[in-house]
């Protein structure tokens, strides 16, 4: 049997594993990469190349960077700064027809400027924008839409965990990474309220407008976004700056964020123990795919799979965004049967070095596949985001949550398509910061 073979063979029965037995991604890709590597090559090798490149990789100060990040965004959550800036956006757009929604959305923008999770910034706004608009009579189809697809601003705007683990897995600068990803996040975040102005333009009792609001309150109001904002310029700036390594820019946001909420008494201790609870669980799953990744990728790189279809694409008579349109029509399938997070650790082995030969810019590469992976985390039937809305809201039907969906996944694919037509929107402050 040839490697080749070997590879599509390992890939096939890992996807049957996931997918019939439910073995958690990261044991998967462990399992078979070590089974494959022993098959491939040995099993003394087997036992050698796991030692030490799992050695290698945990023993790496950078990968803190993970833990650190996560854990500043749970300390947001649970202090309340995500209330003070949903409530900034409420006195801004609450008095348009839909313009609590709006401003869910633009909390979430916020927020995800200071929590890496996707799930922590669609829970935290869900805690605070659900029971709002339940109370104007907002339409149940468009308030958990909202919510579900504003926490995958989570995942484009830095300090994104997605944009941290391509950037690891690539060997690439996770500085110019987060650089890239800002004007994304902003795009995608004006195409949502876009969507939720035409939603409820077309049915305008989808979300009835609030009571207005003067504007000194608007102005006052200003002042619960101050707190974010001095956390997003401390360490986004400081990176830009070189003021910080992305470890010491985690650390340094975790520290501020700590002494803000301590300062302002509204982090309890319940809170805190809370944050360090959902931070290790986060962060060791995130570990046990990183190290599934590490052994699986081995295997790959032994059968030579990812160069044989690196130069088998290149090799064909079409354009390469033909290729590109496939590899993220993957994805964006492969995002609705599996965990979006495992399936990119899984795949960018694979399609990396793919993009890679086709000449993408690696930056703008890794951006687009970061848009795709958030459609994953929204797309049924295990799109993470809708359960976690479910759970904060067991009232609403889970079927009327994946309807409202829907609404929001067409902007995702509009965002996409800009970016691609137009790949300096990505490529404009990496540029600016390294010219």
């Amino acid at each position: 049997m040839s490697l080749t073979l070997v590879g599509i063979l390992g890939i096939v029965i890992l996807l049957a594993v996931l997918f019939f037995l439910g073995m958690p991604v990261g044991f998967a890709m462990a399992v078979l990469g070590f089974c494959g590597f022993c098959y491939v090559v040995s099993l003394k090798a087997a036992l050698n190349m796991v030692s030490a490149d799992l050695w290698t990789t945990f023993s790496n100060y950078g990968l803190t960077v993970i833990p650190l990040f996560i854990l500043m965004g749970y300390l947001a959550f649970h202090s309340g700064i995500a209330e003070k800036l949903y409530n900034t956006a409420y006195k801004w757009f609450g008095h348009w027809r839909g313009g609590l929604a709006m401003a869910t959305i633009g909390a979430d923008e916020f927020f995800a400027a200071i929590c890496g999770s996707n799930t922590a910034t669609a829970a935290t706004m869900g805690a605070v924008a659900l029971p709002q608009m339940k109370k104007y009579h907002y339409d149940t189809r468009l308030s958990s839409g909202t919510v579900v697809t504003g926490g995958t601003l989570g995942t484009v705007m830095p300090p994104s965990v997605v944009l941290i683990i391509i950037g690891l897995q690539t060997e690439q600068s996770i500085i110019k990474l987060f650089l890239g990803g800002i004007l994304p996040a902003i795009l995608l975040g004006i195409l949502f309220m876009v969507t939720i102005f035409v939603l409820c333009r077309l049915h305008p009792k989808f979300g009835p407008p609030g009571p207005k609001t003067t504007l000194r309150e608007k102005i006052t109001s200003l002042t619960g976004t101050l707190e974010a904002i001095a956390i997003f310029i401390l360490v986004i700036g400081g990176l830009y700056a070189g003021l910080f390594t992305p470890t010491e820019a985690g650390a340094v946001g975790v520290f501020f964020t700590f002494i803000v909420t301590v300062v302002t008494r509204r982090l309890t201790w319940k809170g805190f123990v809370r944050s360090i609870e959902d931070t290790l669980k986060i962060s060791c799953m995130v570990f046990v795919l990183v190290a599934g990744a590490i052994v699986f990728g081995r295997f790959l790189a032994v059968t030579r799979l990812p160069f044989v279809v690196a130069d088998f694409a290149s090799a064909l008579p079409v354009s390469r965004f033909v290729i590109l349109a496939i590899v993220l029509l993957i994805y964006l399938i492969g995002g609705c049967f599996m965990d979006a997070l495992g399936f990119l650790v899984l795949t960018i082995p694979i399609f990396f070095p793919l993009g890679m030969t086709l000449g993408f810019d690696p930056i703008w590469y890794a951006i687009i596949i970061t848009m795709v992976t958030t459609m994953g985390a929204i797309t049924p039937p295990v799109g993470v985001n809708i359960y976690v809305i479910k759970a904060l809201a067991p009232e609403i039907d889970l079927a009327t949550i994946f309807k409202s969906v829907s609404f929001f996944l067409f902007a995702c694919i509009i965002c996409i398509v800009i970016l691609i037509i137009f790949p300096k929107i990505v490529l404009l402050i990496p540029e600016m910061a390294y010219r």
